[in-house]
């Protein structure tokens, strides 16, 4: 098989196993930092979800992932850190290989890959108009240490993003531009994530959250292998108290079952619930 063919299967797993991702999405540091101020600058969480999907995409091939990270605030400026265990890195060479096999010529590649992904987020907020209007800008760079992507024709999936974000009342609009290739995929600098969201206090620690995100990924590249997708996601969290809260949350997508795929053919977008729990101090 030609190595362009290869990479075209390699791509597609790594899109559909997992890339675009972050706590619940990736920013979940930018959603942490806007909470009040602690006596401290400095907070620290722990948790674990039952699947961690990043913009509708499982990351873990709908198994569960141990995530945590810590944050930092003063004034109108915050910055953090936060990982997560994946699966999707290496599986995108368990795919390549399994392409190949069989093929005149074909050198497997190591099935090694990164097992965890490293966020650093960092920027500013504040109100434009008191108590009605604010503002979240900033920069977030996801990381794959142990990455091997160019041994099987792809781009770095390092990402580096810029977003912006406005909320008003309980409605928050943000765009998200990719500055480098979005994880992996081929000349796709420039992509962007459009992503409204509401946030209702239901009372008794309760808030419910609908999401409705838009993935357009740019390039020639994406648009043959038909990347972009929308996703759809409801969650129920609770507040327990004492840094201890849990969520339940439904999410959905519109992506395209033969992009969106682990090695062995489950669809990663696929409708379905995913249960975390989280502990800050």
């Amino acid at each position: 098989m030609k190595k362009s063919a290869l990479a075209t299967v390699a791509v597609l797993a790594v899109i559909g196993g997992p890339s675009l991702a972050f706590a619940d999405d990736a920013p979940a540091a930018p959603a942490a930092a806007s909470a009040a101020a602690p006596a401290s600058p400095i907070t620290y969480n722990i948790g674990v979800v039952s699947d961690y999907r990043y913009r509708g995409i499982s990351q873990t091939k709908m198994k569960p992932a141990l995530q945590g990270g810590v944050d930092w605030a003063d004034g109108a400026f915050y910055a953090g850190t936060w990982l997560s265990t994946i699966g999707w890195v290496k599986d995108s060479m368990v795919a390549y290989n399994r392409a190949g096999a069989g093929s005149t010529g074909f050198v497997p590649v190591s099935e090694k890959g990164a097992p965890l992904e490293w966020d650093l987020y960092g920027g500013t907020k504040g109100d434009i108009i008191k108590d009605t209007l604010s503002y979240d800008v900033g920069g977030l760079a996801y990381v794959y240490l142990g990455q091997k992507f160019h041994d099987i024709g792809l781009s770095n999936p390092d990402t580096g993003e810029a977003y912006g974000a406005l909320t008003y009342g309980v409605f928050t609009a943000k765009v998200s531009i990719s500055a480098t290739p979005l994880f992996g995929v081929p000349k796709s600098k420039g992509s962007q994530y459009y992503d409204l969201s509401a946030n209702f206090d239901l009372g008794s620690g309760f808030t419910l959250t609908p999401d409705l995100g838009y993935q357009n990924i740019t390039g020639s590249y994406a648009k043959a292998a038909d990347l972009s997708y929308t996703d759809y996601s409801a969650t129920l969290a609770k507040d327990f108290g004492k840094g201890l809260s849990a969520s339940l949350q439904v999410i959905a997508t519109d992506a395209k079952k033969a992009s969106y795929q682990t090695s062995n053919g489950k669809f990663t977008g696929r409708t379905g619930v995913v249960a975390g729990v989280k502990y800050s101090f």
